[in-house]
């Protein structure tokens, strides 16, 4: 019987514990963002959607060696490759990506494209909002992705 109502009492006690952060949360001042009215706050580590990236001069930094699509565990990255020419400089390699999409429908966010490309062509970016109905529009091309070119100085 003693064993019992210690339990009950030591089984009180941690309600009580419980309910008292609860009530000392409670009391404190609330943190909201204001989101549509003002830009959310990010963590420096924050994946949001892919961002394909641009050298100094303009070119894309893709060489179409496939490793991002190579590591990807969910297998959402398509590339074709396509040979520069003299005439067609498209990227600072011998190849480029004509074709690169990424199926956000299957992106789990994991970052290992990212940590597998050689040339730091493919980073997450800070947006967020992918969200759609139409899972058509989850598949993101290179177009959507590429950054913009840098402003002629």
């Amino acid at each position: 019987m003693a064993n019992k109502i210690e339990e009950i009492l030591g089984t009180a006690a941690y309600i009580a514990k419980g309910m008292g952060i609860t009530f000392k949360e409670m009391m404190g001042p609330t943190v909201t963002d204001d989101y549509p009215d003002a830009p959310p706050k990010f963590e420096e580590r924050f994946r949001g959607v892919h961002v394909l990236q641009r050298d100094v001069n303009g070119m894309e930094k893709c060489v179409a060696c496939f490793l991002c699509a190579a590591a990807c565990p969910s297998n959402c990255i398509y590339i074709e490759a396509a040979e520069n020419t003299a005439a067609t400089r498209i990227s600072g390699g011998e190849r480029y990506a004509k074709v690169y999409n990424i199926d956000y429908n299957r992106c789990i966010f994991c970052g290992y494209c990212v940590e597998a490309c050689p040339t730091d062509a493919i980073t997450h970016g800070h947006g967020f909002e992918a969200a759609s109905y139409n899972t058509s529009t989850l598949v993101k091309r290179k177009e959507d992705m590429l950054t913009a070119l840098p402003a002629a100085g």
